[in-house]
């Protein structure tokens, strides 16, 4: 790699000044998007996940209560558990792809100059 290749931090072509990137409207826009799905989707998961450990360590009873055959209800809600982590990865890809990607892309673009 020859010298005129290599990064010099006093070339501030390309440079830019992400506190005014942060501020444009785009990117609040990006981050409420984001703070919106996450924020909610993390609680909601985490109530769900202590209702199930609770439930586990104080309603026997209840959470070994027959369903089928030796499948109980602490079993069902267990594999519950993973199920819902699947449906959350899925919303999150479908609520990505529909809501952040494209403004994503949209300041990408801008920042490399309408390179893509």
């Amino acid at each position: 790699m020859g010298t005129s290749e290599q990064h010099n931090p006093a070339d501030t072509r390309g440079a830019h000044n992400w506190v005014e990137v942060q501020d444009s409207p785009d990117f609040r826009q990006l981050r409420k998007r984001l703070r919106n799905f996450v924020f909610p989707m993390a609680g909601l998961f985490l109530a769900w996940y202590l209702l199930y450990v609770l439930l586990a360590d104080y309603a026997h009873g209840f959470m070994s209560t027959k369903v089928l055959g030796n499948i109980n209800v602490g079993l069902i809600l267990g594999l519950l558990q993973f199920v819902s982590t699947f449906a959350i990865t899925t919303l999150y890809v479908r609520h990505a792809n529909k809501n952040l990607d494209p403004t994503a892309e949209k300041i990408r673009e801008e920042l490399e100059g309408g390179r893509a």
